[in-house]
Formats: structure tokens, C-alpha cells, sequence
């Protein structure tokens, strides 16, 4: 897994993966492909995923933790600002909880012969607690990548 990588407010992980990238992009907004790689066994596993795939449309995935002795819930959500499948995809995003602000994930997808290089980007995080709180994109793009290179 890449170290997490911080950048003034924002958060800007990559990794290569062994797909094209409308195989990626898929994955990223189909619904039923979230709720397949959306997990980490005994830490967290997406429970339910809307997706309204158009700028301006609502999305909302629920998670639901598994780590320590209770079990938690978070809902996160947003709206879709820019949609060009199968290279950029950006959002907004809110987590369900109070104080929680409106930040930002920007998805890059650069395709070349045989990998894509997938770059992750969330900013808006204005302070330390919003970025450790949102540290988790190493974790994801790897679950991403194990998801998606298996299918391939």
C-alpha cells in the first residue's frame, strides 16, 4: 500500500492499475461494483450505495465499521460536479456526522498500453483532524486495484 501523501488541504494518492480505464470507471460508479471491493475484512464493508451518475446528481454510500468491540455506521455523502467517463470523475463529500464539512474527491484515470494510472484526489481537508480522518484513500485504491486487476 502507497504512504499517504498530503499536500496543503488535500490528500493526492496513485496507483497503477493492470486495467483499462472504462473497466475502473466502472467500478467506481456502478452501484453493485461498489458494494463488491468497498470492504475491508474486519475493519469496514460499504452496506448500501445510491448513485444518481450526472453532474448535479446525489450519491450516498453506507459503511458500516467492524473494528473494536461496538459496530458503527457512517453514511457518506454528496453531489456529482464533473462526469468524463472514463478519465475524471468528481464530488463532493459529506460525511453524516456533526461539523462534518463539504470537501472534495477528484478521481484522474490516465490510460496507457496495458495499465491506467489512477490518481485520487481529496482536498478541502482544513485541518489535521479532517485528514486523518479521511486517511483511508491508500487503503482504498488497493481494494480498488485487488477488485479490479482480478477481473480483468
Amino acid at each position: 500500500m502507497n504512504p499517504l501523501n498530503v499536500s496543503g488541504d488535500a490528500i493526492v494518492q496513485e496507483v497503477v492499475i493492470q486495467a483499462p480505464a472504462t473497466r475502473i470507471f466502472e467500478a467506481l460508479t456502478d452501484p453493485a461494483e461498489l458494494l463488491k471491493w468497498w470492504a475491508a475484512e474486519g475493519r469496514f464493508t460499504a452496506t448500501h450505495v445510491e448513485i444518481d451518475l450526472r453532474p448535479g446528481g446525489k450519491w450516498l454510500m453506507r459503511v458500516d465499521g467492524k473494528a473494536g468491540p461496538g459496530k458503527s455506521s457512517t453514511t457518506v455523502r454528496g453531489e456529482y460536479r464533473t462526469i468524463e467517463p472514463p478519465h475524471l470523475l468528481s464530488f463532493t463529500w459529506i460525511r453524516d456526522e456533526e461539523d462534518s464539512p463539504e470537501t472534495l474527491v477528484l478521481w484522474e484515470l490516465e490510460e496507457d498500453d496495458s495499465a491506467t494510472r489512477v490518481r485520487v484526489t481529496h482536498s478541502g481537508l482544513t485541518s489535521e483532524s479532517l485528514v486523518n480522518r479521511n486517511s483511508g484513500w491508500p487503503l482504498i485504491q488497493s481494494l480498488l486495484k485487488i477488485h479490479v486487476e482480478r477481473a480483468v
